[in-house]
């Protein structure tokens, strides 16, 4: 891996777990669903736009179309909308702390429904991983610091991600990266828009943190970081580029306490730091064994 992966993946790990901070800014100015929709018809028609730009075709093969559907759905419309809903009451921090176990929910999937086998590295991590929640949420639970509803949404909204993170493979194969990535925001908007207009209140409190945080969501962590990280997967690959998954956890919680004053206790740390090497053991076990006597 060289500087220029390295710097990538550091930049990829901070733009995607700032976005929870910047979240629960919105979601205290506007209705999350109807901010969400707004987010996502915003940077979906940039990039179609650019794709199209770039010479990219909107004719997505069947495969790609159902998947690209699924993953608009899952990712988008639940997985982020659910995060939108559940930051009204749960703090940034502990909703980085649980979308950050995706990693782990990917490997369990992996050798749950599709038979891989996992090395006593990645079995460890996944153990250690999921303890370093548990002993967060417990922690928390037990201090009543924490909406058990709102967790709920986020548990279900990082199920959601796990299954678009099985699927966008599929997706975004044969070409065509940056067309499908507006197109699967299209789709999230579609279904979050009739669904706010049914259970939410379109009342904004405009304000320049809600300008700030809507145009910094809507640009780095929906934009930037998604050409990021097929750049970086373009240069090293899928399982050496998701092993910077492992910093999410200390920087969602890091950029939470600088720009939003939360606090962490101790057990928060510590937790923090568990998941941390349970996500890299999980990655390092799944990096492909190199033969150094072979030439």
């Amino acid at each position: 891996m060289d500087f220029r992966a390295l710097f990538m993946g550091l930049a990829f790990a901070l733009m995607w777990s700032s976005a929870f901070t910047s979240a629960r800014i919105i979601v205290a100015h506007a209705p999350p669903l109807g901010a969400s929709a707004v987010r996502f018809l915003i940077a979906g028609v940039i990039a179609v736009s650019i794709a199209r730009a770039l010479g990219q075709s909107w004719r997505l093969s069947t495969s790609q179309a159902r998947l690209t559907v699924i993953f608009g759905i899952c990712q988008n419309a639940l997985y982020l909308g659910l995060f939108f809903v559940a930051m009204q009451t749960v703090e940034a921090s502990l909703a980085a702390i649980i979308a950050s176990t995706m990693p782990l929910l990917v490997a369990l999937a992996g050798v749950l429904i599709q038979g891989n086998r996992l090395p006593r590295l990645g079995g460890a991590g996944l153990v250690a991983g999921f303890a370093g929640v548990a002993l967060i949420m417990g922690n928390r639970l037990q201090a009543g610091d924490v909406d058990p509803v709102g967790v709920a949404y986020c548990v279900v909204g990082v199920l959601a991600l796990t299954f678009a993170t099985l699927s966008v493979r599929g997706a975004a194969s044969g070409g065509n990266v940056l067309m499908i990535v507006g197109l699967q925001m299209l789709v999230g908007s579609a279904v979050l828009f009739p669904v706010s207009a049914l259970i939410e209140t379109w009342q904004v409190d405009w304000s320049w943190q809600l300008i700030a945080a809507f145009s910094y969501t809507v640009v780095v962590p929906g934009l930037v970081a998604t050409v990021v990280w097929f750049l970086l997967v373009q240069r090293i690959g899928a399982v050496k580029a998701a092993t910077f998954h492992f910093l999410n956890p200390f920087f969602g919680v890091a950029t939470a306490a600088i720009l939003l004053g939360e606090r962490l206790g101790p057990w928060d740390v510590v937790g923090v730091l568990i998941i941390m090497l349970g996500i890299l053991a999980v990655q390092l076990s799944r990096q492909p064994v190199t033969n150094p006597t072979r030439k």
